[in-house]
């Protein structure tokens, strides 16, 4: 068979001659792929242009991420982002378990703000039931209390993996000090530092633990103190302020064309944030600021960061007054819906205990077999569709939620901030230099697990 022939079956196979090994056996040169494309233009436009596989790994990112940059020099005259490395079908298995399993899926899209992501879920499954209005004043307030800690925590770890990603190990290393004091609440509370699975339809899972709120009040002068440091860390330093300063510029018309929300929107100077323009869990009863800067750059960005993160203490301190102030259920009262939200842990730190237990199974037979099949079918959700919105540390994170009548979702989508975000990384890249690329994409501060759900 002639060479021709062999590679007329073969669309990978390159028209040159193949060569034979040292056994006399064909060896073939295999062709194609996007890199041979861009190569195949490069060369008819007799342009010497070098492209760049940045990844897939982590450029300050929290995931895997790979951008491809074209080079002239040191000059990146394009940027395309390859995404898909971290795809994990949350969002079609959670078409398999019952509306309530459905957090223990959504709380591990984007890692660092697990707390968003299942208050998402669950208002968009809350609206379906119709029972928006009837959820505890005390669950909401547990909500905003940990979303808002939950906000500092995502937010110091865009500090800290950026500040590293520029050689200033500082900023780390102080920036995950104090998210540790956060994650501490947290374990406290859900029994976890990460992917909580806390908050539920109709409610939370159980109340804050004996302690609790004093704990809470001794961390945030703690916390605000550490946030000094960091600003006296950043927000002057000139080494900071050369690699940061004009670096990922993003206009406010590039910012709606893209669909671009969050700290990156509001460096553009629009004070575009849900918790005010569509208030959720009460938003709209806290003292806050929605923080802007006109500056449109990582600078920018990063500044805005640090001032939230003020602002989410501020909204922490009111949701501890109100908490004291507030006593009563955590989950909706419709027994049909709600699932046990006053857990008492046994002597070995695990489950109920045995005198929950006890109660549960000496009520009533009825009880026991309503308990047991809520757990293991769920309840059922009437048929129709809903959307809700809420303002995460990135940008808007929406829920829609499709309902066929049954115990499990039709189908759960979300709009992840991450996903519509890192569409701007063409914009705010191309005509930088390589090392300014790291820097715009960790003033993104994307997740992979949120844009790759």
């Amino acid at each position: 068979m002639s060479t021709d022939q062999m590679h007329a079956g073969d669309v990978y196979a390159t028209g040159v001659a193949d060569e034979a090994d040292a056994e006399g056996a064909r060896v073939f040169n295999a062709a194609g792929g996007d890199w041979d494309t861009i190569a195949d233009e490069a060369s008819a436009l007799h342009e010497e242009r070098i492209v760049v596989n940045m990844g897939p790994q982590h450029p300050s990112t929290h995931g895997v991420l790979r951008l491809i940059l074209e080079l002239d020099g040191e000059t990146v005259t394009e940027t395309r982002a390859g995404i898909g490395y971290l795809h994990t079908g949350i969002e079609k298995n959670m078409e398999f378990r019952t509306w309530t399993q459905g957090v223990t899926f959504c709380t591990r899209m984007d890692y660092l703000t697990p707390l968003f992501n299942e208050t998402a879920f669950c208002l968009a499954v809350e609206k379906l039931l119709g029972i928006t209005d009837q959820i505890p004043e005390r669950a909401s307030i547990i909500r905003v209390l940990m979303m808002e800690l939950n906000r500092i925590s995502s937010h110091l770890v865009a500090l800290a993996t950026g500040g590293m990603e520029m050689g200033a190990t500082t900023v780390m290393t102080v920036g995950f000090r104090e998210r540790e004091r956060i994650l501490s609440i947290f374990e406290m509370v859900t029994g976890l530092r990460m992917n909580n699975a806390y908050v539920r339809p109709g409610g939370v899972a159980q109340d804050l633990p004996p302690g609790a709120i004093d704990k809470i009040r001794d961390a945030i002068p703690a916390i605000r103190k550490g946030l000094g440091e960091l600003e006296l860390l950043l927000n002057e330093n000139p080494i900071l302020k050369g690699r940061t300063v004009d670096v990922g510029y993003l206009d406010l018309t590039g910012c709606m064309a893209l669909g671009i929300t969050g700290p990156v929107l509001r460096s553009a100077g629009l004070p575009h944030d849900l918790r005010k323009l569509d208030p959720y869990c009460g938003y709209e009863t806290y003292d806050f600021d929605v923080i802007t800067r006109d500056s449109c750059d990582s600078y920018g960005r990063l500044r805005i960061r640090i001032d939230e993160m003020y602002e989410s203490l501020k909204i922490a301190e009111q949701a501890v007054d109100r908490l004291q102030a507030t006593p009563g259920p955590v989950m909706v009262e419709d027994k049909k819906i709600a699932w046990p939200a006053q857990l008492a842990i046994g002597g070995d730190g695990m489950g109920n205990s045995l005198d929950h237990i006890r109660e549960i199974m000496g009520t009533s037979m009825e009880s026991l077999i309503h308990h047991f099949k809520l757990v293991t079918e769920g309840f059922r959700v009437p048929p129709g569709q809903a959307y809700a919105a809420i303002e995460s540390p990135k940008g808007e994170l929406g829920c829609h939620v499709v309902s066929d009548g049954g115990t499990r979702p039709y189908r759960a989508h979300f709009r992840d901030p991450s996903f519509n975000n890192l569409q701007a990384t063409a914009a705010m890249c191309e005509g930088s230099q390589v090392a300014d690329v790291i820097v715009a994409v960790a003033s993104l501060d994307p997740v992979m697990g949120g844009v790759d759900r």
